[in-house]
């Protein structure tokens, strides 16, 4: 059951690049569908001094730039809910004149006293803005308080406690909603739906049915303008320590006793809990980095990650991830997950292959053209859908020689399908209370003390980087992760054409 949608977004952060791109363009669209109503207001906060009408300038251009269906009557109507405080975030007082306009504001447009605070500032000022938010009032509401923030949470394990002590000093965990973007992506909320709506799925859903599982995230950009940040983290903090170990979770989990927030984050949990340690000695063994060099994107060419600017000449920064991850419970035992993540690829995509094992004996092994495995492919990114492959005899043969098939849904091909931005969609999961698809604090420690010994292995040691074309589809080095279990990354390797 939906609760009201009635609140006061405080947006820490208010002139920059997130809020533009993203958060504006999706609280217009939760109001241009109804889920946002008269009772809601924004409060963007920022150092610059600007007035109501210029920052809703700012808000409104953001806007026209992002949403093609933008209506100019409409879109009046929205601006004329968001206001504007300026706010040095180590000036207490300033949190003061805040609450003042917090309060205005509320009485206004009744929202009741929900305030959702979203921190889209750099991670080492959460804690000093959490702190001043309860230290002076803001927290003091009859309705209910929720913190967003954005990861990075932390660079490592003992950052992140660091971090997350800081904020809980002011906020209740129920309270806080660490967002990872991915969890509001269309496929990636339908995993679970894919395994526990569908009895053909779950009976087959474990070690006697599964060879493998492979997971991919590759992207054609390259660092563009976050090299400052990049060369801190690299692809295995950016990427597998939140997004891919989410997936992951997603996957391995068990069923939940019931679909409740804290039911299904129980059982992602236990997952994450089950993944098999890698010591500092295993860790070239496991995995595997690469930092792309010069090549083709697109036909276009493209400079390698030592020339992009603010990135040194000496940088060990791994640009492309590749790893095999072990769950020792009973489910997922002898069952490898392979990761990959990397910048500068021929294609951007994310999915999930889940490739099933061999029949003990197959009557059609010699009459196969193609000798492939059942395999079910659930596509993330850019296209959302699923694909399961099957095999068949070939159309027109009489001698019974069998081809696979593959059985597609296409979920953006189907017109009046408009898939909600993820930002959107976890936008209005914060208001209805809803911390299903947001990170919970155990999560995110997990992850880190996986992560850990590999990133310290890494610092440690500029040996073991490899390189690979921009274009290409990663360094060769990565095959050996599954050549030695007997697999092989999906499409077949002979389709792709390494560094070239």
């Amino acid at each position: 059951m939906q609760q009201e949608t009635r609140t006061t977004i405080i947006l820490f952060g208010a002139t920059g690049d997130l809020a533009n791109r993203k958060l504006y363009p999706s609280i217009y669209n939760l109001f241009k569908k109804g889920k946002l109503k008269n009772n809601f207001a924004v409060v963007g906060t920022a150092r610059r001094d600007y007035t109501h009408e210029e920052y809703r300038a700012k808000v409104k251009e953001s806007i026209e730039t992002s949403v093609k269906s933008a209506v100019s009557g409409e879109l009046e109507k929205f601006l004329s809910h968001f206001y504007y405080h300026a706010v040095d975030i180590n000036d207490r007082a300033k949190y003061k004149e805040l609450k003042t306009v917090v309060d205005e504001v509320e009485t206004t447009y009744n929202t009741g006293g929900n305030r959702l605070f979203y921190l889209a500032i750099a991670p080492d000022l959460f804690g000093t803005v959490s702190s001043s938010i309860k230290a002076e009032g803001l927290k003091e509401t009859a309705g209910w308080k929720r913190l967003v923030i954005e990861k990075p949470f932390g660079h490592n394990l003992s950052s992140a406690e660091e971090l997350n002590n800081q904020i809980r000093h002011s906020f209740h965990e129920h309270e806080i909603y660490r967002i990872d973007h991915y969890l509001g992506k269309e496929m990636v909320q339908n995993i679970e739906v894919i395994r526990f709506a569908n009895r053909i799925f779950e009976p087959l859903w474990n070690n006697q049915y599964i060879s493998n599982i492979q997971i991919t995230s590759s992207e054609t950009v390259g660092v563009e303008d976050r090299a400052g940040y990049y060369e801190k983290s690299g692809a295995l903090k950016d990427m597998v320590q939140n997004h891919i170990l989410q997936m992951v979770a997603l996957i391995a989990m068990e069923p939940p006793i019931r679909l409740t927030p804290d039911e299904i984050r129980s059982e992602k949990i236990r997952a994450l809990r089950s993944i098999r340690p890698i010591s500092e000695d295993e860790v070239n063994h496991y995995f595997v980095r690469a930092q792309y060099c010069e090549g083709e994107v697109g036909a276009q060419p493209v400079i390698g990650y030592k020339q992009e600017e603010n990135v040194s000449l000496n940088s060990t920064t791994e640009t492309f991830v590749a790893g095999k991850i072990m769950i020792d419970n009973f489910r997922w035992a002898g069952v490898p997950f392979y990761i990959r993540t990397g910048k500068r690829m021929r294609k951007k995509a994310t999915r999930i292959i889940v490739e099933f094992k061999d029949l003990p004996v197959n009557l059609y092994a010699n009459s196969t053209t193609n000798d492939l495995p059942n395999i079910l492919t659930i596509h993330i990114q850019p296209d959302e859908g699923m694909t399961l492959q099957l095999n068949a005899k070939q159309p027109g043969e009489e001698d019974d020689k069998v081809a696979p098939i593959a059985l597609d849904y296409c979920q953006n091909c189907i017109s009046g399908i408009n898939t909600p931005e993820a930002y959107e969609r976890l936008l209005y999961d914060c208001i209805q209370g809803d911390a299903t698809n947001f990170t919970h604090w155990d999560e995110v420690a997990l992850s880190w003390a996986f992560v850990d010994p590999i990133s310290k292995v890494w610092n440690k040691d500029d040996h073991n980087l490899y390189s690979y074309r921009a274009g290409s589809i990663g360094p060769e080095e990565s095959d050996s992760l599954l050549n030695r279990d007997g697999n092989k990354w999906w499409p077949l390797i002979h389709e792709l054409n390494y560094n070239n």
